[in-house]
């Protein structure tokens, strides 16, 4: 007799998969690799976005027309009688060590502790890639009015003067 006659089908062997080898340690040290690449990436992007950086006076004359135009926090020593008020703020001349200065016309008022003689820190940038004038919208020096009104004679400028 045929198993075509009777109408059964022959029991037919399961097949089973082939097994992948599995790899655990492999797969966690991509995803350690991955964790610890997406970390460095955040650390990296906030930290670079924390820090001012700013130039001297001397240092962005030397590289002026790699500046350009672009804006940037810019250090000097305010020159005595260079301090004038204009009507949208004041003009004052910054020098830097090596005695080059740089004409600063800031917009804004400047904070109470401006004067000659002082460090500061203005934010701005060149009018053009070959000019010493520079355009500031702010003005940073080291202490907040409050601190004066608190510490009254503490805060001493290079000039000798205190508030």
């Amino acid at each position: 007799m045929t198993t075509a006659s009777t109408g059964s089908v022959p029991a037919l062997k399961p097949v089973e998969p082939r097994r992948r080898a599995a790899n655990p340690k492999g797969r966690t040290v991509i995803v350690c690799a991955l964790l610890a690449a997406a970390v460095a990436l955040v650390l990296y992007k906030g930290l670079l976005s924390s820090l001012n950086y700013f130039d001297t006076v001397d240092q962005a004359l030397d590289h002026r027309a790699q500046i350009g135009t672009s804006s940037i926090r810019l250090e000097g020593v305010v020159v005595p009688g260079s301090v004038h008020s204009t009507s949208t703020g004041a003009s004052f001349t910054l020098s830097g060590p090596d005695g080059r200065t740089v004409q600063v016309v800031n917009v804004g008022s400047p904070p109470e502790l401006f004067q000659a003689d002082i460090p500061v820190v203005v934010i701005g940038s060149f009018t053009t890639a070959t000019s010493i004038l520079f355009d500031s919208n702010q003005i940073l020096v080291k202490h907040s009015a409050s601190y004066i009104a608190q510490n009254p004679g503490r805060v001493k400028a290079p000039n000798g003067s205190t508030r």
